[in-house]
């Protein structure tokens, strides 16, 4: 099992955008596509209140590419993600990492 840090760094102000389009759209999509969060996160202390941070699950790499290269192509994702940005963008920046477990990690 692998994980993938994902840090979105939100325009000012649009966080709450974000978190909607989380809640009420991309969530379902990913149920479509198979793909499998482990949580999320804003920041309550720490150096910006702008961020949301996620963890997803896969297996493996090649699951991540096949997976996450069909939710990009969705049409149903680019038109949805292009109604909620009519207002302008979202999101200014993206972070993410791959992380593996160390042998002593509680999670696997």
């Amino acid at each position: 099992m692998i994980h993938e840090l994902r840090v979105y760094h939100c325009v000012p102000g649009r966080l709450p955008a974000l978190l909607q389009r989380f809640q009420g759209i991309t969530l379902g999509i990913w149920q479509k596509h198979g793909i499998r969060q482990a949580g999320f996160w804003t920041v309550a202390i720490g150096d910006s209140n702008q961020d949301l941070y996620y963890l997803l699950e896969w297996e493996s790499l090649a699951e991540r590419e096949q997976k996450w290269n069909a939710f990009q192509a969705d049409p149903d994702w680019i038109a949805r993600r292009a109604e909620t940005e009519r207002d302008g963008p979202i999101v200014a920046s993206i972070s993410n990492l791959i992380l593996q477990p160390t042998a002593f990690s509680s999670v696997r």
